[in-house]
């Protein structure tokens, strides 16, 4: 299947250097592959390969190369000062395109600079958008299979329920095993997977990080860089709670959410939920890369514990609300009364079976397959 960024994809990299980044087996190599085939004397190195280190080491690629693809490029020592110089020294017209998880997101933290020089992408799982883009597939249909199988583009498209399920245990001990290492120490992982877990449990709700780092006999300060961790490697995803004080938002306890919704442990409700703020952070993040917007996604948290599980803000704004219910199209009080309170906010009730949409004051109760469709990717 095309991926949706394919397009946007190929345009920036008549401009510019091209970041691809996601979380490990989104399909970041497949699309990078895909491009360079429709480009004219493209190579594909990857740092992986022992054959294609050495050409990247000795910068022996062809010079008619019209793309040169680095795949897992941020595991060279040094990389934004190699690729500075060769981004610079490249021929006139020569595109270059550089894939990775992980750090690469984080390369702005220290090193050479490389401001002006690139655009970055994000590449996420599939999406209801996307998958009903590609496919004669309804929205209906496209939202049963992501909450069958999770996004992600292997076990997404596997003939077998069960292969899909054999591929998310390898995936998440290959993640442990190997990505956690380039940030932990091995005395660590043994704990990780234990907080993984216990994640995975816990799901759209308030995270106390103290009252679990008691249960691991760990520091809570230990527990957040490992949280920190999870979310660089797109295991997760944390939202904070919305609030125009934006110190006064951090202190507040996060959700905590999984880029593959497989991996959620708990009822149809809760995959739902994790379903709904991976493709919303997609949306997010799609309007970010595409036109530089400043978007952030959160949720509302009162004093009284009353709770909306998104609010998607531009520039501290909210630009909408959305609330997910597994059948029940009764608008909730609080959703209600955000609604009055911030009316330039569009606000939904997203109702995963639902006989017929309707408007209810300023809420509009929807079909939630047909309103994750038209999110932006």
């Amino acid at each position: 299947m095309e991926r949706a960024l394919a397009p946007f994809i190929r345009a920036d990299l008549g401009r510019k250097m091209v970041f691809l980044s996601g979380p490990r087996q989104a399909g970041k190599t497949t699309l990078a592959r895909a491009l360079a085939e429709a480009w004219p004397n493209a190579q594909v190195l990857n740092w992986d390969v022992a054959a294609d280190r050495r050409v990247m080491l000795e910068q022996s690629w062809s010079p008619a190369a019209g793309l040169l693809v680095f795949d897992e490029l941020h595991k060279m020592a040094d990389w934004k000062a190699w690729l500075k110089g060769v981004f610079d020294g490249r021929r006139e017209g020569q595109a270059i395109l550089v894939t990775g998880s992980a750090r690469l997101d984080a390369f702005r933290q220290a090193g050479e600079s490389l401001a002006g020089r690139y655009f970055s992408w994000r590449l996420h799982p599939v999406t209801v958008k996307e998958w009903v883009a590609v496919s004669d597939a309804s929205p209906e249909v496209a939202l049963a299979r992501i909450l069958e199988r999770g996004g992600f583009p292997e076990p997404f498209l596997a003939d077998e329920a069960t292969d899909a399920a054999r591929w998310r245990t390898l995936y998440l001990e290959g993640v442990i095993r190997e990505d956690i290492l380039e940030f932990s120490r091995v005395a660590e992982i043994r704990a990780m997977r234990v907080f993984v877990d216990m994640l995975r449990s816990r799901v759209g709700s308030p995270l106390s990080l103290a009252s679990l780092a008691r249960d691991l006999q760990i520091s809570p300060t230990t527990l957040g860089r490992y949280l920190e961790i999870l979310e660089a490697l797109h295991i997760v995803f944390a939202l904070r709670p919305f609030h125009r004080n934006i110190a006064r938002a951090l202190l507040k306890e996060p959700k905590v959410y999984f880029f593959d919704t497989g991996l959620v442990q708990g009822d149809d409700g809760v995959r739902f939920e994790n379903a709904c703020a991976a493709m919303l952070l997609r949306h997010a993040h799609f309007l970010q890369d595409s036109a530089g917007r400043a978007m952030s996604l959160h949720y509302v948290r009162d004093k009284e514990g009353r709770e909306i599980d998104f609010v998607l803000c531009e520039n501290g704004e909210p630009l909408g609300f959305a609330e997910c219910k597994l059948s029940d199209p009764a608008v909730p009080p609080y959703l209600a009364a955000i609604a009055e309170r911030f009316p330039a906010a569009g606000a939904s009730l997203l109702v995963r079976h639902l006989r017929q949409p309707e408007q209810r004051g300023r809420v509009a109760v929807e079909r939630a397959a047909d309103w994750l469709a038209q999110l932006a990717a």
